[in-house]
């Protein structure tokens, strides 16, 4: 065990509180907080506590996570920190079944736009799908679509969205959004320079002047769930124990309203390549599928989830020029940005915005 300092919010009295607001503790006590690991990911701080605690507690735990943002990222416009506390006070905290970790504490301060989270700690029970970059062994990227159809149905078209559970995108929301898309894309254009051949600068600008029609698929809010918006193998844990019952999903700082197929682009388009795809794409696309249908989703066939898929793909085609703008290495985006290019010409995205 380190001799790190403590997280600066983080002490015994805190947990301690924040443990009897969530019902685990009855009257015992943290007694003790101490540090076991702490790394930093690209855009948040993850801390690993141990606890002890005064007397009896057999329904708390030994360890916690505890994660917070970088001070840097702030001058990066990184909001997606704050965007997590949000999931997990009103999402995850009414959710009638568990796809994620158990949440202890969600905080965040608008004015300092400094937050955190207490999180239940999964070392010691699961482990991520693959190493990365590898993707996960086909049975289990399908156990992955499984889990997240399940998650998507359970969010499917529900009276929440929109009402207590997170915001429609209204006309000055669409439009404010749009001219920052064209902000960061000239940036981009300039930073890569004659690294993005002209077709690909004249299919960014398609979809740009297409945008607005595009969207009307989401302003229909019909067939739309909560999407994850960053379901890359780091973030699906499974079972040490092998079942495949206990999937969970991590780092929901851009969950957002929309159509369940742009986590399913996320997770094939923007980071397999062509043969995989060629392999498992449609496959795994109709496992979905079946498995919405076999958990209440009706109305929403096959061939609608194939249009909505290839424009998903299309849509990721900015998902590099956002992950410019965060600061994120190129060794990501760099890789992200051929992948989804190759897959939307595979599948003909282009006709989309012609």
């Amino acid at each position: 065990m380190t001799l790190q300092p403590l997280p600066q919010v983080i002490d015994p009295e805190h947990l301690t509180q924040a443990f009897r607001r969530s019902g685990i503790l009855g009257d015992a006590r943290v007694a003790d907080v101490a540090v076991e690991s702490s790394r930093a990911p690209i855009l948040s701080q993850i801390t690993r506590l141990h606890l002890a605690y005064d007397s009896d507690a057999p329904a708390s735990p030994r360890s916690v996570i505890f994660k917070t943002g970088h001070p840097d990222r702030l001058s990066y416009g990184w909001a997606g920190g704050r965007q997590e506390v949000a999931f997990y006070t009103q999402v995850a905290s009414v959710a009638p079944a568990r796809f994620v970790p158990r949440c202890f504490e969600a905080h965040g301060d608008e004015e300092t736009k400094i937050w955190h989270l207490l999180l239940e700690d999964l070392t010691d029970t699961h482990v991520v799908a693959a190493s990365w970059p590898l993707p996960p062994a086909t049975e289990r990227s399908a156990t992955i679509v499984e889990a997240l159809a399940r998650f998507h149905a359970m969010w499917w078209d529900d009276s929440r969205l929109g009402a207590s559970v997170g915001a429609w995108a209204d006309p000055v929301a669409t439009n404010r959004y749009l001219q920052y898309l064209a902000e960061k894309f000239a940036q981009f254009t300039d930073r890569l320079g004659d690294n993005l051949p002209r077709d690909r600068c004249v299919l960014y600008e398609r979809l740009l002047s297409a945008a607005p029609r595009l969207l009307e698929r989401d302003h229909t809010r019909r067939n739309l769930t909560i999407v994850h918006g960053d379901l890359h193998v780091l973030n699906s844990f499974f079972p040490r124990d092998g079942g495949d019952d206990d999937v969970r999903f991590l780092d929901w700082d851009s969950w957002h309203i929309g159509a369940g197929s742009a986590d399913l682009a996320y997770m094939m388009a923007v980071h397999w390549y062509p043969d995989r795809r060629a392999r498992l794409e449609r496959p795994l696309l109709d496992r979905y599928h079946a498995t919405l249908a076999s958990h209440g989703v009706d109305g929403y066939d096959r061939h609608s989830l194939e249009d909505d898929y290839r424009l998903s793909v299309l849509w990721h085609i900015t998902t590099p020029v956002h992950q410019v703008a965060y600061n994120i290495p190129p060794v990501i985006w760099w890789n992200n940005l051929e992948r989804v290019f190759l897959a939307v010409d595979d599948l003909g995205c282009r006709d989309l915005v012609s």
